[in-house]
This record gives C-alpha cells, sequence and structure tokens, in this order.
C-alpha cells in the first residue's frame, strides 16, 4: 500500500526524478527545486524543525555528471540499480528527436519502472516524459495525456494508451497511481497535486505563492494551435486547403473550396471531412478562431471588431464559438494572452499580417 506523508511522519515520502540524456532540464530541475523547497521552507503551521514531506533525488542508470538534451548536464546522485524501493518516480519531459519517439532505449529503466510499481510506487509523467513511461505497458487501456504538439506522434507509436492532450492532468489505474501532465508547464499542475495529495492542501498552497506557481483550471484548450492536417495525399483537398489558408473570412469560404477543388460540393466534402478529420465548416471556423486569437493577443480592437475582421458579421455567433473552441470568452482570452504593454514596444511592425482578413471581409 502506497504511503502518505502525516506530520506524525518518520520518514518523508521518497521521489525518485528520472534522468536521461533526451530529458528538458528545465522540468527535471523545476520538479526538483519545488519539492525541495521543504527543506528550506518548512510547512505552514509546522515546527520548523518538521521533517519535510519529500526526499527527492535524481536518479539514472549510471550515478555522475549526464548531459541532457540542451547539452547542459546534471549530477545523477544514485543509479536505479541501487534503488530498490520509491514512492514516486517522475518522468520530467523529454526531447523527441525528428523522426518522433524510438521505443527501447532505456530497457533497463522500463523493467526498474515496472518493479517500482509493482512495489507500490506512483509513475508520474511531465509532457512527453509518458512516451518513456508507456513502453512499460502499463498504461495500456488507462487515459493519459501529452503535450498537444505530441498527441498525434504519441497515437501513432501507443495506440493502445486512449490520449488527451486538452487535459491538463490525468490521474489513472486502480490505486490512481498512473499520472500524467499535458503541455511542458503543467509540471506546476502535477507538483502540486503531489503535494496536496501527500502533504495537504495548505502545502500546495504555500508552494503555489512561494514559486508563482498556477493550476491551469482552464484545461489546454486555449494554449492549442490549430494547425490543419496536410499529409493526406489528396492534393485536391490540399489545394483548397493552401486557398483556404489566407481566405478564410471571405463571405462564402466554403464555395471557394470547392471551386479551387474542382469537385463536386458533395464529393468535396466527403473527400474534405476525410483527409482531414474536421468538416470543411469546422475546418474554416478553426482558422478563424486562431486569426481571432492572434489579434485579440495583439491588437485593441474591440470584440466586435475582431469577429467582423474574421469573418463573422454576428458578435454573439462569434463569442460563442470561441468559447466552444478555447473554453474560454474572448475578454478572458485577451486578458490572459495579450503581451503586455511593456513587451509590446519592441515587437517589429505586425500590421500587415494583422490586416490579412480585412481586404476579404464581406461588406
Amino acid at each position: 500500500m502506497h504511503r502518505h506523508f502525516t506530520t506524525a511522519a518518520s520518514e518523508p515520502l521518497h521521489v525518485s526524478l528520472v534522468a536521461i540524456p533526451e530529458a528538458v532540464v528545465s522540468t527535471l530541475s523545476g520538479i526538483f527545486d519545488v519539492m525541495n523547497a521543504f527543506k528550506i521552507m518548512p510547512l505552514p503551521g509546522s515546527e520548523p524543525r518538521q521533517a519535510p514531506p519529500f526526499e527527492i533525488e535524481i536518479v539514472g542508470l549510471e550515478t555522475g555528471a549526464l548531459e541532457l538534451a540542451s547539452r547542459v548536464p546534471v549530477m545523477v546522485q544514485r543509479s536505479v540499480a541501487e534503488v530498490d524501493m520509491t514512492d514516486i518516480v517522475i518522468v520530467p519531459s523529454i526531447l523527441l528527436g525528428p523522426n518522433g519517439w524510438r521505443k527501447d532505449l532505456h530497457p533497463e529503466l522500463i523493467e526498474w519502472f515496472r518493479a517500482m510499481h509493482g512495489r507500490g510506487a506512483l509513475l508520474c509523467s511531465a509532457c512527453s516524459g509518458i512516451f518513456l513511461l508507456a513502453e512499460t505497458g502499463l498504461f495500456d487501456g488507462v487515459d493519459a495525456t501529452v503535450h498537444y504538439g505530441y498527441a498525434g506522434d504519441f497515437g501513432r507509436t501507443f495506440p493502445q494508451v486512449p490520449i488527451h492532450p486538452d487535459r491538463v492532468l490525468v490521474v489513472s489505474g486502480k490505486r490512481e497511481e498512473l499520472i500524467s501532465s499535458g503541455a511542458s508547464m503543467t509540471w506546476h499542475d502535477l507538483v502540486l497535486y503531489l503535494i496536496a495529495r501527500h502533504a495537504g492542501a495548505t502545502a500546495a498552497q504555500a508552494v503555489a505563492r512561494s514559486f508563482a506557481l498556477q493550476w491551469h483550471q482552464d484545461g489546454l484548450a486555449p494554449y492549442i494551435i490549430f494547425e490543419g492536417r496536410k499529409d493526406h495525399g489528396d492534393l485536391a483537398v490540399q489545394a483548397a486547403q493552401d486557398l483556404i489558408a489566407t481566405r478564410f473570412s471571405v463571405a462564402n469560404p466554403i464555395e471557394e473550396m470547392i471551386r479551387c477543388a474542382q469537385l463536386t460540393e458533395r464529393t468535396f466534402k466527403r473527400r474534405f471531412t476525410s483527409a482531414t478529420g474536421l468538416s470543411p465548416i469546422a475546418y474554416v471556423q478553426r482558422l478563424r478562431i486562431e486569426d481571432a486569437k492572434r489579434r485579440l493577443e495583439r491588437t485593441d480592437a474591440s470584440i466586435d471588431d475582431v469577429s467582423w475582421q474574421v469573418g463573422y458579421e454576428e458578435p454573439a455567433f462569434f463569442r460563442r464559438l470561441f468559447k466552444r473552441v478555447t473554453g474560454l470568452a474572448p475578454g478572458a482570452y485577451r486578458k490572459r494572452f495579450k503581451i503586455p504593454a511593456y513587451a509590446q514596444r519592441h515587437l517589429p511592425d505586425e500590421s500587415v499580417e494583422l490586416r490579412l482578413g480585412n481586404s476579404q471581409r464581406q461588406t
């Protein structure tokens, strides 16, 4: 049975943070610093000498200096061969090569993960770290998440794992022992979750304030950048996609796409949906929303004006669609993502790009 830290616990929970050459140093060091903070920042309300809830160490195949993906070395404190028991295993973000993830790079680690899981440990991944954990087979048939940019590659590599790139954190398994976090900075959510689960909400809130960490409670939909699929091999559909990429705000975009593809309406819609995974109208909507996001981030145009600029004459419809796609109302999206004034004055002139749709819109 997995242990939980209590104020009366004689020993802290042991956390093994896994270092491999493909690991991203910022995620690894961030997780280490936050979970190690209790050694220098006692639990709120506790005695100054209260034992910290976690004992975290960096583990790997061999001890000593290890150069990570960005060529920054870290010190591996213990080899996994020396770790017979641990409470929490965390695999940080890893950098995938141009051809995606190569399986069987670290068979010793895979066996160690399985052994630790069998002895009661939680298995956790941050972002793309799920690629390594998925090799254990323990995630087969259970929900997980990953950075949305890696979702397609992950689905092809591990089709037996249901993947949800729009979710911040997924807790699965019979013991809720298989935990994955999504896009890069959601390691914040992973660490805060582990602290809340094992040391309590007060401790998690104190750490969040000290490090200015945030729970991504609105999900990852606002962060996802739409890129229409073009690797389908249907040249007629691709021609229509290329056309509409700069003409999505015209009054009748579907008609223009059909003319460009030189297909009947029925055939075009069937082939387009099959090739891209979206209906033509849904595809156009995603292009318009993506452009609207840029305008909300970079301009002071009113929401009604943004609606008109991207092709919608009815702002109320635009607002509903925007929230459905991103999970946020346009105003809330702007508040979160708008580039601050102190940074805007250093930006290059993007007015030409942002006026792109203006010449296309219907008067």
